[in-house]
């Protein structure tokens, strides 16, 4: 299908896709009979959609406009300018409602606080890149620093509290002992989930609407677990889905705001402490293996190049460009088929994951 007869518009798409998460939500609220998961993401996605509704106006007169890479796409040149940050406005949304669900529940004010602390991060890194006029913010080593010293706090409480376990689930009951590799391999999860979940983020509405898919994936294990499930966690994933379908309303495609890595980190942060303390790092990896598949093109677009490097300082490219969705740009793909391609391919591998989960 050529680029310009793709079916529907950006806002078409997103209602679509909210529909579909409200949909399931209900389902699973409906077998569980609670409430647990709708009204979460009702209440966070509304709150998420006015306060990016109020705030973007804000943004655009701060002049916190998105600088866009010369070495991207060119189509990509005409979105300069377009208000970045918006993880400052629709973070907090979520977390705060995420953190009323179970007010009593001592394992979400550290997931509040690590994500928040992402946020920090990621905005330190969009506001450098804001004033240098390029976009290149944080070293990458300084970034990995910061990152990793808010991720081991994290697992330093975790572990201290006894919330962290050291055995990871697996399907068919299978359990795989750790032990003290739990933390190294926590610390990975943490740098490879954000950074991955901050590549994702090139197009408009992709990491939002990926985002919010692996989320409610992440909601509806937790609650169809035995034992009652993790109604607490669960709903926290809810409240974060919701607010990142708020946003989606207004990233879609022709995108008003970005979320920049204010959001895509403390997205990434978000899903590494709630797979953690839940023990689903396997649903993680399943549901979120979009995630990986952009990540992995970049390292290994980098691996190739560097491998195949002749005297002319030149290398095979393995893609088109990388991270993945610009190769199917740049192989005459439009924006949106890409992004609409990436959410069905997220949405099948989510249902892989409920099917295959612990």
């Amino acid at each position: 299908m050529a680029p310009s007869t793709f079916p529907g518009s950006g806002q078409q798409w997103a209602v679509a896709l909210i529909s579909l998460v409200l949909i399931c939500c209900g389902i699973t609220d409906a077998w569980t009979s609670s409430l647990q998961l709708s009204a979460p993401l009702v209440v966070a996605g509304l709150l998420s959609w006015g306060v990016c509704a109020l705030g973007i106006p804000r943004l655009r007169a701060l002049k916190m406009g998105q600088v866009i890479r010369q070495e991207g796409p060119q189509s990509h040149q005409s979105k300069s300018g377009t208000p970045t940050m918006g993880g400052l406005l629709l973070v907090p949304c979520g977390v705060l409602v995420g953190s009323l669900v179970s007010p009593a529940d001592p394992r979400l004010l550290p997931i509040t606080l690590v994500t928040l602390a992402f946020m920090v991060i990621g905005g330190v890194d969009d506001w450098r890149s804001l004033t240098k006029r390029h976009n290149t913010g944080l070293t990458p080593r300084g970034k990995l620093l910061l990152q990793g010293l808010a991720a081991a706090l994290f697992l330093l409480w975790a572990g201290l509290d006894g919330a962290l376990s050291t055995s990871v689930a697996l399907p068919l009951g299978w359990m795989l002992p750790l032990g003290l590799l739990i933390w190294p391999l926590g610390l990975f999860v943490f740098l490879a989930e954000s950074n991955a979940t901050n590549l994702t983020d090139g197009l408009d509405g992709l990491a939002a609407g990926v985002g919010s898919l692996v989320f409610l994936g992440l909601g509806v294990q937790l609650m169809l677990r035995g034992n009652s499930g993790d109604p607490a966690l669960a709903g926290y994933c809810a409240a974060l889905a919701g607010a990142w379908l708020g946003f989606l309303l207004h990233n879609r495609n022709p995108a008003q705001v970005f979320m920049g890595d204010t959001g895509s980190l403390a997205m990434g942060a978000a899903l590494s402490a709630i797979a953690l303390l839940s023990n689903s790092l396997w649903p993680l990896l399943v549901m979120g293996g979009l995630l990986l598949a952009e990540s992995l093109s970049v390292i290994l677009q980098v691996w190739v190049f560097k491998a195949t490097k002749g005297a002319d300082g030149q290398g095979r490219r393995l893609f088109r460009m990388a991270p993945l969705h610009h190769h199917f740009e740049l192989g005459g793909w439009s924006e949106r088929r890409v992004v609409i391609s990436f959410w069905g391919i997220t949405l099948l591998l989510v249902i892989v994951g409920l099917l295959l989960r612990p």
